[in-house]
């Protein structure tokens, strides 16, 4: 993906001539690029960078499949299920799994307000197979997909998932348009994905 090169100073936005980067100054450092630890709007804008969620919103709020081929709702609306897309992988090489998805939004709905909604209203969610994501309700909850699409769901591999929701993550492996370059990041000066 391109090159998006944080500069800490005043907010802007420019594109280098002939060169395929984008630089993106802040305003102000991420202190954590960890979405479901911190709700610091530097750190959202960052994860929304880095990581994918399973629905995207659009500009009214309306959830979209993003990471998702579609889905369906049981015809009593208590059980929903998803199928990711094709060709999904990490930036590290590894494919995006069903089990990936199910470990990334069990630990942000211990942290995201939507997220302890459909939490409440979970009986289960299970990865039934590599490419499927199922979750049973108590009780109907037609907000499913719009608690799916908030920037907590960022999905990062289930080994990152695992990790205490109220710690932080210790690598930030996305699927997001662009990948974190943990070795040319400077605190407090320079950050490049």
């Amino acid at each position: 993906p391109a090159l998006l090169g944080a500069t800490l100073a005043a907010p802007s936005v420019a594109r280098a001539q002939g060169a395929k980067h984008l630089r993106f100054v802040p305003h102000a450092d991420p202190a954590s690029l960890d979405p479901v630890w911190t709700t610091a709007d530097v750190t959202r804008n960052v994860s929304l960078a880095v990581y994918d969620t399973p629905f995207g919103l659009d500009k009214d709020g309306n959830a979209h499949p993003q990471m998702l081929a579609g889905s369906t709702l049981s015809a009593d609306g208590l059980t929903w299920e998803g199928k990711l897309r094709d060709g999904l992988k990490f930036h590290d090489g590894s494919p995006v799994l069903a089990r990936d998805m199910v470990a990334s939004i069990a630990r942000a709905c211990k942290r995201d307000a939507l997220g302890q909604a459909l939490a409440a209203r979970t009986d289960e969610m299970t990865a039934p197979d590599d490419k499927t994501i199922r979750i049973r309700l108590k009780s109907k909850f037609g907000l499913l997909p719009t608690a799916l699409g908030q920037y907590t769901m960022a999905v990062m591999p289930e080994r990152l998932a695992k990790t205490d929701a109220m710690s932080q993550i210790p690598e930030f492996i996305g699927s997001g348009p662009y990948r974190f370059l943990a070795s040319e990041r400077i605190p407090g000066a320079k950050i490049v994905f």
